[in-house]
């Protein structure tokens, strides 16, 4: 494994039962990457993610993280090892405002990275931070103006529209300072304007960063993936741009011959 690959899935197989939901699952991607990985309900999408994610354990195979097996490893865990994700249903705070979530999450990212010792470390070091922090007050006012939230910093999160709740939710994983973003469906609910917004906005974002995105939307893949890697039946059955993966026969056969923008081969 080279120091450019940043995430890398080898061998992952899962059941649950007697049902095999991923037979070995392999997937490399490089640092700074926006992937996609795409399949018909069922394939295994999810699963691989809580497996990437450390909400499950994988019956065999190994998870790489910057070239660190962290197969197993909890979740607060990666999220210190620079993980961060984004579910279909947002996980903020809502009755906290916008912007002390995101003080919230830049306040977790500094902590990891001064590696506080101890419980009475830990929360003094929260009661200073929290109170008196410049490099806490520029991450989360750097996020969100990047969100382009700061009309509603002092909001609570739970009265945010939809797609603003789903900016945040991402914003929470920037703030916290990930490298690495594990994205659900993060066009899902939204109309094609919508969604091609939030795609644009997504781009502008994760500048930088590697990510891997669920999506069912095929405009949004094509508008936002670098690569594009296709589950089904719990195993890869290709990888390449999104052209290249588009042209794949076997691909078209398992989407039952639907493109982007709705054509049909």
């Amino acid at each position: 494994m080279t120091d450019a690959v940043a995430l890398k899935l080898e061998g992952i197989a899962r059941r649950f039962g007697a049902t095999r939901v991923l037979d070995g699952v392999d997937l490399s991607i490089e640092a700074g990457e926006r992937h996609a990985l795409i399949g018909p309900n069922g394939a295994g999408k999810s699963t691989v993610f809580n497996i990437i994610g450390g909400t499950l354990r994988p019956d065999r195979g190994t998870v790489w993280l910057d070239g660190v097996d962290v197969t197993g490893r909890s979740p607060h865990r990666l999220a210190r090892a620079g993980l961060g994700r984004s579910f279909q249903t947002t996980r903020v705070f809502p009755r906290l405002t916008v912007l002390e979530n995101l003080r919230c999450a830049a306040w977790c990212g500094v902590m990891a990275t001064q590696g506080a010792r101890g419980a009475a470390a830990r929360l003094s070091q929260w009661a200073l931070l929290w109170r008196r922090s410049r490099e806490i007050d520029e991450r989360a006012e750097r996020v969100l103006a990047e969100l382009e939230l700061e009309h509603a910093a002092r909001h609570p999160a739970g009265t945010l529209e939809y797609g603003a709740q789903r900016r945040l939710d991402l914003g929470v994983a920037v703030a916290r300072g990930a490298r690495m973003l594990l994205l659900d469906e993060p066009t899902a609910g939204m109309n094609r304007d919508e969604a091609a917004r939030t795609v644009e906005w997504l781009r502008a974002m994760t500048a930088g960063k590697t990510l891997l995105a669920i999506e069912h939307d095929m405009d949004a893949v094509f508008a936002l993936a670098d690569r594009v890697s296709v589950l089904v039946q719990g195993r890869i059955l290709a990888s390449g741009t999104p052209l290249e993966v588009a042209a794949d026969q076997r691909v078209r056969e398992a989407y039952l011959g639907v493109l982007p923008g709705g054509q049909t081969s």
